[in-house]
């Protein structure tokens, strides 16, 4: 089993949005029974909580519910559990590559390093801002979904 953890800074945002978005593309894909997907923040404000209710609005809106998620928090034995770690953004990447031991093996990087065309490398947090800060992270977020996937099937022949 590949797996997948995507990360931003509360996981009530981005990272949620991603781990909704991520696991309806690998049903749709055929490919829910090698790989799993997760997500977590680095911080800790919201452990427990569902989805902002913004980003399950426009999840909701394009077909899509995240809203039975709860945040969580990253812990160190995510580093050498997950294969593929994705950050939302520079500044959370920064905190998994100042946590990765040095026996890690797991790909730790941006998630927008996997879109075909990245227009940006980091997906912006939309917490602060109105609805089209969610739609545009969204897109973003399912954009490099598409492009991970291609990255699996290639890499991993699933």
């Amino acid at each position: 089993m590949i797996k997948v953890l995507f990360v931003c800074l509360g996981n009530i945002c981005r990272s949620p949005t991603a781990e909704g978005v991520f696991h309806a593309k690998l049903a749709s894909a055929g490919l829910t029974h090698v790989v799993s997907v997760d997500s977590c923040g680095t911080g800790h404000w919201h452990v427990g909580k569902p989805p902002d209710e913004r980003a399950c609005n426009e999840a909701m809106m394009r077909g899509l519910s995240i809203d039975t998620l709860r945040a969580r928090q990253l812990e160190d034995s995510d580093l050498m559990t997950f294969d593929y770690i994705l950050a939302m953004d520079q500044d959370n990447l920064d905190v998994l590559m100042s946590r990765r031991p040095a026996d890690c093996q797991a790909h730790i990087g941006l998630l927008l390093d996997f879109a075909e065309t990245p227009a940006v490398r980091e997906v912006p947090d939309p917490y602060y801002g109105g609805r089209e800060g969610f739609a545009y992270a969204y897109e973003l977020i399912e954009s490099a979904s598409d492009g991970l996937i291609a990255h699996l099937r290639t890499r991993h022949e699933v």
